[in-house]
């Protein structure tokens, strides 16, 4: 890939995020909420809230208002929470570090289930293993997150009392710690994208399968060991790519319910807090995050793309 490929990438994540800014900043200042009351309460007085409202130029035009804020932002300052008093930049950034730590064991844990059983359900089509996987991968799809989070923690945490039901410990803190509180949803993440990578690994490697290259493979006497590990693999992996890649948005936006059950202070259980709350600089920040790691999540896919198949050239 060169170089001015790279760079109209990064165009375009800025683009995308800029989009994104205009959009939440418009949508958020249309929200039924009085940032002046909302940090002093509703029985302040009509010169304490004009106070606030020209402290923090509330009055100003609203073009005037974004461009100062988007310029704050850019410099990662997204001003202070409504709610806690504290910058939100700093406090944003820890929790995407907490769902991104969760994301990243959850496709970790997926990748070494589900493409062994996609693998194994393709070269025994029809039989007892493709059978399993095809339930198992139905299971994944029926059972609510809230539900497969419900059961594990039942059977795992108060049932046998192997794992904690809640909590989260920082990895740098105590690692063992860390892992055992992760143990549970990184499972119950893990299990879901599991029932949906799982058949389309089977059915990107039944496709492959079927090339004529495989066939020429199988051909030249090469060990079916082989044929199924370096050439069907490599080539069956490269829609996982863009599944895992999609994955990411929806373990860090749509994994909230996972993090409040589990009791995890990720990014996405944050904006929960923050959209009750109405604290419009930590709704604002948490979104813009959020689109910024997807827009990279998805440019690292499209390397990927470049790794896995080298017929693919970005000039």
């Amino acid at each position: 890939m060169s170089a001015s490929w790279l760079l109209r990438r990064l165009a375009l994540i800025l683009y995308t995020v800029f989009i994104v800014s205009v959009l939440v900043f418009g949508i958020t200042q249309a929200l039924p909420a009085d940032a002046a009351v909302t940090l002093l309460g509703e029985n302040a007085t009509a010169e304490a809230l004009n106070a606030i409202r020209e402290r923090l130029g509330l009055g100003d035009p609203i073009w005037w208002q974004y461009l100062r804020w988007v310029g704050h932002a850019a410099t990662g300052d997204f001003g202070l929470s409504m709610r806690t008093g504290q910058p939100v930049g700093p406090e944003m950034l820890t929790a995407l570090g907490r769902s991104l730590l969760l994301a990243v064991a959850a496709i970790l844990v997926m990748l070494v289930i589900a493409v062994p059983l996609g693998m194994v359900a393709a070269v025994r089509q029809g039989k007892l293993a493709d059978m399993a996987t095809g339930l198992i991968s139905y299971l994944g799809v029926s059972f609510p997150e809230f539900v497969t989070a419900t059961l594990l923690a039942m059977l795992l945490a108060d049932t046998l009392q192997w794992l904690p039901a809640t909590g989260y410990v920082s990895p740098l803190e105590d690692f063992g710690g860390a892992v055992r509180h992760l143990a549970l949803p990184v499972l119950t993440a893990s299990l879901i994208l599991v029932a949906h990578v799982a058949r389309m690994v089977r059915s990107e490697t039944l496709d492959v399968l079927h090339s004529d290259y495989i066939r020429a493979a199988r051909l030249k006497g090469l060990p079916e060991r082989t044929v199924l590990v370096r050439h069907a693999l490599r080539n069956a992996l490269l829609p996982v790519v863009t599944i895992v890649a999609l994955d990411v948005g929806y373990l860090l936006g749509g994994i909230i319910v996972i993090e409040e059950i589990f009791a995890i202070p990720g990014i996405g259980r944050q904006l929960m807090v923050a959209v009750t709350a109405r604290d419009l600089p930590s709704i604002q920040a948490g979104a813009l995050i959020m689109s910024a790691t997807y827009a990279v999540a998805n440019t690292l896919a499209d390397v990927a793309y470049a790794v896995l198949d080298k017929r693919i050239r970005y000039d």
